[in-house]
């Protein structure tokens, strides 16, 4: 309160309009949230309602035998470790702590050896720690999870988990539904400052197409990996002991994930994560979810650089 009651009445105070416009742009999501849950309710309350009925008859066949499902436990216990892991050891500071300087090291050794070096920490330095952090996402998100159900529940079939083809077709009209209703807001949010800023993440990708081929491979790799986690290895487990409530427990990580990303996206992360997860539910795959992820990301990506450095000019960067 003290700068108001020094200041005169014809000084200006600049910073109330910055923390009005920060309160207002706080609340956009709240307002987004209230826009958009009835459509959602509209368009996944059969689903819904058709998850909790499973779920409560699955939870009377359980208290009739006596039984309990253990699934959901290891779910979760597995899913703590590895966003723990992908957190402390799949990200660029680990990887610039511990391996650039190994092949900065090795560059320089085979280069005054005069051999041949397929390492160039100079000009790819960067590239080599997002294929590190997309290699973590791949390994983290599918090897390491699959594997350890398939010890602990060796007669579950991990096709289960979303990763049947069946009916694939039949579900592509919601593909074409959902990216109607992203579509719009992903052209809006790309009008902001900041969008340009931070996507994409490889910040060397208009240099070559080289450098932005390599990059979006990397990309869609990691955002397959991320639905067959959150949409597949998630839900499975919990769709006959959650019910509906599957969806939304797994929203809560998966908006934590985002977390260091631009407020308003990290906030449309549990909007999307609801409407991913229940479409997973819905067709029992998590590829029409992927489908339009990678539409979103690469469609980000693109605008991002026409609004910002361009887009590449020459394969091979100089």
């Amino acid at each position: 309160m003290l700068p108001l009651v020094l200041a005169p009445s014809n000084y200006e105070l600049p910073w109330i309009g910055g923390v009005l416009g920060a309160f207002v742009k706080m609340a956009l999501p709240v307002l987004a949230y209230a826009a958009i849950a009835p459509l959602l309710w509209v368009f996944f309350r059969k689903t819904w309602a058709e998850l909790d009925s499973e779920a409560t008859d699955h939870r009377i066949e359980q208290r009739v035998a006596g039984t309990f499902d253990a699934r959901p436990w290891a779910m979760f216990a597995i899913v703590a470790v590895v966003l723990t892991a992908q957190e402390y050891y799949g990200g660029s500071r680990f990887f610039g702590t511990y391996f650039r300087p190994y092949l900065a090291e090795l560059e320089q050794a085979r280069r005054r050896a005069h051999l041949p070096t397929w390492v160039d920490t100079r000009f790819y330095g960067e590239l080599y720690g997002y294929a590190w952090w997309a290699g973590c996402r791949v390994v983290g998100y599918t090897l390491v999870p699959m594997l350890a159900w398939k010890v602990l529940f060796p007669k579950d079939s991990l096709l289960d988990m979303g990763l049947r083809t069946r009916g694939l077709l039949s579900h592509a009209w919601i593909y074409g539904v959902c990216l109607a209703v992203v579509l719009p807001c992903v052209a809006l949010a790309a009008r902001s400052p900041d969008f340009a800023s931070y996507y994409p993440f490889y910040k060397a990708c208009s240099r070559s197409w080289f450098d932005l081929l390599v990059w979006e491979a990397m990309y869609v790799a990691q955002f397959f990996a991320l639905e067959v986690f959150f949409r597949g290895f998630m839900l499975a487990p919990l769709r006959r002991s959650f019910g509906s409530g599957a969806v939304f427990a797994m929203c809560l990580p998966y908006v934590m994930i985002h977390y260091g990303k631009p407020y308003l996206e990290s906030s449309g992360a549990f909007l999307a994560g609801i409407a991913l997860g229940s479409l997973a539910m819905r067709t029992r795959s998590i590829y029409s979810g992927f489908f339009v992820h990678v539409t979103v990301a690469l469609l980000m990506d693109g605008l991002a650089l026409a609004n910002g450095a361009g887009l590449p000019t020459q394969f091979w960067p100089r």
